[in-house]
């Protein structure tokens, strides 16, 4: 039998409120205005007023000494691994799906055949592709595989042109007619890959044409739409609600925390009335009780949140006040850490703060996060801001000669020149992190 041993050690316990801080700070608004709506669905001792009225007043049972700080801690259980998506009003995602129901009629199917070509639709991605494999229709359905895939091939023909596509090669070609265009299908069907590679010369000797044509087929293939489906079965929120919004106002920046919706929540009377009602049963007031600390969490926690959110922004503004003052393209470096020292909060805590969040400025929506740089050291030392020489790396591409692009290496030179000595390495680093590809896949073809 296994010794008994005592092991001794210490672990850092957060409290319910803590927690409740830590994933009101780290929502957006969006969210946070889902999280709000739940808890008054489930809680009966909060409710919603228009803000015409005057605010309640209460006395909370546990004060919450903020002085600690309990943001500053990171519980492990506060993050959700799924992302948030924008759904698409459903009325609009049923009227694309039933349009492509309907232009079923015109191919005359069975009942049967008919059921495999919804089962199909309605299994459609938010690109409009089918990813599903044939064989999941063909044994919910009872059918052959092969059954599946004609009716597949039936669905291809409705529009928009390229629904239903198993791939984007395939997607491209269902929307170039098959008795036209005999050579942008050979472009797309047998030398794709040397199409996605730009490997244009091997595409010009297999097909026995001049660069000038297979220009042409080029921007043909582009005009084409990649994404059939996209905006009809997935919805696209293009616009961004801001987080917080500032303003100048007699030469002083004015921060204001965009959740008035929020805001406007307080206590229900009624219920606390039932509390401190000598009537009412020990389960009752047990029941009220914890409903009442969890109202009254929930309210304190947005209140923190609305002040470190105006914290940490009045401590951006005064890091980047270049920015503030109408120079947009100038962004001194700046870390979490500088905002966390200057704040005396936990790095976290800034984290969350940023993270996801959006400001209306007189200048545009900005993404809290690109206030944040890292630094480099210029040729004459001085400290610039690795967002300046990610702007500057894009601007070299940009004007770069297309038929022969710059390589990491050339554009390392080139940085230089400027005067920021930096890597090739760490050239192909920032490339992709701006999404740019490499030369070779930047290259077109002359005519």
């Amino acid at each position: 039998m296994p010794a008994i041993k005592q092991k001794q050690s210490l672990n850092q316990s957060l409290s319910p409120q803590q927690i409740l801080q830590t994933l009101i700070l780290q929502l957006n608004t969006n969210s946070l205005e889902d999280k709000v709506f739940e808890e008054l669905e489930s809680n009966p001792l909060l409710e919603h007023s228009d803000g015409s009225g005057e605010e309640e007043t209460f006395d909370s049972k546990d004060d919450i000494d903020y002085e600690d700080d309990p943001d500053e801690y990171e519980p492990h259980n506060i993050y959700s691994n799924e992302s948030n998506k924008d759904d698409i009003p459903i009325v609009e995602q049923l009227d694309f799906l039933q349009d492509l129901s309907k232009q079923l009629n015109e191919f005359n199917l069975s009942k049967g055949d008919e059921s495999i070509a919804e089962e199909i639709i309605w299994n459609l991605d938010e690109n409009g592709y089918f990813t599903l494999d044939a064989i999941l229709i063909a044994d919910k359905l009872n059918v052959s595989s092969e059954k599946v895939e004609e009716i597949l091939f039936l669905v291809q023909k409705l529009n928009p042109p390229g629904i239903g596509a198993r791939n984007l090669k395939e997607c491209l070609i269902l929307q170039i007619p098959e008795k036209k265009y005999e050579n942008h299908r050979m472009v797309l069907s047998e030398h794709f890959e040397d199409f996605v590679n730009h490997k244009y010369e091997k595409i010009v000797d297999a097909l026995g044409i001049h660069n000038e044509e297979l220009n042409k087929i080029i921007n043909d293939i582009k005009r084409l739409n990649p994404y059939p489906g996209e905006g009809k079965l997935k919805g696209h929120n293009d616009s961004v609600i801001p987080d917080l919004i500032i303003t100048l106002e007699n030469n002083k920046w004015k921060i204001s925390v965009n959740d008035s919706w929020v805001s406007n929540i307080s206590l229900n009377t009624k219920y606390l009335e039932a509390i401190k009602n000598k009537k009412s049963s020990k389960e009752t007031k047990k029941y009220l009780s914890q409903k009442f600390d969890s109202a009254t969490w929930l309210i304190q926690a947005i209140e923190q949140r609305q002040s470190t959110l105006t914290r940490v922004m009045e401590e951006i503004i005064n890091n980047q006040s270049e920015f503030f003052n109408g120079d947009t393209s100038l962004i001194r470096p700046m870390k979490l850490k500088d905002i966390a020292n200057k704040l005396n909060m936990d790095i976290s805590t800034i984290s969350r703060s940023t993270r996801n969040k959006y400001v209306d400025t007189p200048y545009g929506i900005f993404e809290l996060k690109s206030f944040f740089s890292g630094k480099l050291n210029s040729v004459n030392g001085e400290e610039v801001s690795i967002k300046l020489v990610k702007n500057l790396l894009k601007q070299l591409i940009r004007d770069e000669v297309k038929q022969e692009p710059l390589t990491d290496t050339d554009l390392a030179i080139k940085l230089k020149e400027k005067g920021y000595p930096i890597a090739r390495r760490t050239v192909a680093k920032y490339r992709e992190q701006l999404k740019l590809p490499v030369a070779r896949l930047r290259r077109q073809i002359t005519n």
